[in-house]
């Protein structure tokens, strides 16, 4: 991405302080920088070249997987997230967000502006220890692709795969070509596998035993 025509996005509490980061970025980049609170709509946002931050502080799961199937939609978009606790923090979001960026709350402003200067490039932005624990990842995905999951076949690991990443029943339907009453049968019949009940504990199985991709390995990546 050039600086000169990508939008940064914040999406976050609009406050005076988050006022000071923006200004701050947009006077060290040159480049133009605006915020979107967490629950605001973002139906209005193009799908232009735009660098999307999500605060972990105040954005909940429900709205980064929005996010996520948003910049999905539109490949010119790059989303990363800021505000995160640790490097656990961070690799518990990249189980389930494709994420360009990652900075931690201990960040300071300087590397914040150096790793979304990397992003705006089009370079991934995390650190060296964080990338390793994503190439282990990517191994036992593998390793793992071609196994039997609980006994499910494979139109249900289709269909919990799509769910983990936030699908509703409506976009699953769609995505695999079948009514949503199918979708509803498959979902029961999974939970009912897996010994869960509701959508949200099938999420959280998928991501702890099938995972998801974390990143788009194709890009480069700055290593801090």
């Amino acid at each position: 991405m050039s600086q000169e025509n990508v939008m940064i996005l914040l999406v976050t509490d609009c406050n005076p302080q988050s006022q000071l980061f923006i200004d701050y970025i947009g006077e060290q980049l040159d480049c133009q920088i605006t915020a979107l609170g967490p629950h605001d709509s973002a139906a209005h946002i193009d799908c232009e070249k735009m660098l999307v931050l999500l605060d972990a502080d105040h954005v909940d799961e429900s709205c980064m997987q929005q996010w996520h199937g948003k910049t999905a939609e539109c490949p010119t978009m790059a989303l990363a997230a800021f505000n995160l606790k640790d490097e656990d923090h961070a690799a518990d979001v990249l189980s389930s967000l494709h994420l360009q960026g990652v900075f931690y709350r201990r960040d300071n402003l300087a590397l914040i502006c150096k790793g979304i200067g990397a992003l705006l490039e089009g370079d991934l932005w995390m650190s060296r220890s964080l990338m390793t624990r994503l190439i282990e990842f990517y191994r036992r995905q593998q390793l793992n692709a071609y196994r039997p999951v609980c006994g499910l076949t494979h139109r249900e690991l289709e269909i919990i795969g799509l769910l983990g990443s936030g699908a509703s029943n409506t976009e699953i339907a769609e995505k695999l070509f079948v009514s949503e009453h199918t979708v509803k049968s498959h979902l029961y019949n999974i939970f009912r596998k897996i010994k869960v009940h509701n959508r949200i504990q099938a999420m959280n199985w998928a991501r702890q035993n099938l995972g998801a991709p974390p990143v788009h390995v194709g890009k480069s990546a700055q290593v801090r």
